[in-house]
């Protein structure tokens, strides 16, 4: 199934905050700022203080370089299509 509907971003943000956790790592400390401006985003129409929700996944995106896996992968092409503003495949 395709959709044009994203995730809110700050459940994108809580799903990488909980990987990391699960992989027992830490946050990479330069996506630190990005990761928290994200968890206060919904929609990519909004803004965390000057900066629009792309911006801010953007520079989180950039900045998760090193994060690793299955669930990595697949959070940075959610995160890629909401840039490019292509529909996501959602799993039924």
């Amino acid at each position: 199934m395709i959709t044009h509907d994203y995730r809110p971003i700050y459940e994108i943000a809580r799903e990488i905050r909980k990987d990391y956790a699960q992989q027992g790592k830490q946050v990479y400390f330069g996506a630190v700022p990005y990761l928290e401006a994200a968890a206060s985003l919904t929609h990519m129409s909004d803004k965390y203080i000057c900066d629009d929700a792309s911006n801010v996944l953007m520079y989180l995106l950039s900045n998760l370089q090193t994060w690793r896996g299955d669930t990595a992968r697949r959070v940075k092409a959610e995160i890629k299509s909401m840039l490019a503003g292509k529909p996501v495949k959602v799993s039924a």
